[in-house]
């Protein structure tokens, strides 16, 4: 089981990695993709940057550093509602080890990276422009890398810029069925944190919805994948 997660645009500072290496990285079959990408930003560097405001001044610095900067785990590295919901510096050990053989994330300048990839700080998006790149050219088949059952908890945007075939998404709604903004990602880092506290190994949609009944998490089928309702995502989480 992997449950496929989108980066975040805010990033943890600083680290105590030895600097980048891809060669280190999950999913090698990426490597021609990661140089593309890093060659590209080392264009973008030597063309200028932003630095108008602290925080693109700061966003400017990490871009310049990127193959120097100390390097954290990637579940590490990106923060934000999600991943604070998903709270894994306080995850027991078992669940932390869980979420490390489980959980990929897509970053847009390195493609799939699992959670205990040591990866540097970075601005680059799936809207970001790389002097003579597309997104889509760079990572259009990197979803062929995931193998499996793969939970998909990936932004619209990300999930079309690396399809992974047969992936199962997962929409967030309300009680009442609708769409849901803020509690969206704080109901998927939910859910995450309570599959890795259950140490869940399933191998299909079918043995996931098993499990979310009788774990009480309120998961179902819906009509375009499978649907989580949240109303506070702290009700969907296990501890």
């Amino acid at each position: 089981m992997i449950v496929l997660l989108p980066p975040s645009e805010t990033k943890a500072a600083g680290g105590t990695g030895a600097p980048l290496s891809t060669a280190s990285l999950g999913f090698p079959g990426l490597a021609v993709g990661r140089s593309r990408a890093l060659a590209a930003l080392d264009r973008l560097v030597a063309e200028g940057q932003d630095v108008s405001t602290p925080a693109k001044a700061r966003a400017a610095a990490d871009n310049a550093a990127v193959r120097s900067a100390p390097t954290m785990p990637a579940i590490e590295r990106y923060t934000g509602v999600l991943f604070d919901a998903l709270g894994a510096a306080d995850l027991p050990a078992a669940a932390r080890r869980w979420v490390d053989d489980h959980v990929v994330i897509q970053s847009a300048l390195l493609g799939f990276v699992r959670a205990p990839d040591a990866i540097p700080a970075y601005k680059v998006s799936e809207h970001s422009k790389l002097p003579g790149e597309r997104m889509r050219d760079l990572w259009s088949c990197a979803g062929d890398a995931i193998e499996g059952f793969a939970l998909d908890l990936r932004s619209k945007a990300y999930a079309a810029i690396a399809p992974v075939p047969g992936a199962e998404p997962v929409e967030i709604v309300s009680p009442e069925g609708k769409a849901l903004n803020h509690w969206n990602k704080a109901g998927k880092g939910a859910l995450v944190r309570s599959l890795a506290l259950a140490g869940v190994q399933a191998q299909t949609a079918d043995a996931l919805l098993e499990w979310a009944a009788s774990a009480s998490v309120p998961l179902t089928r819906g009509e375009r994948g499978l649907r989580l309702v949240v109303q506070d995502p702290r009700l969907v989480a296990a501890g």
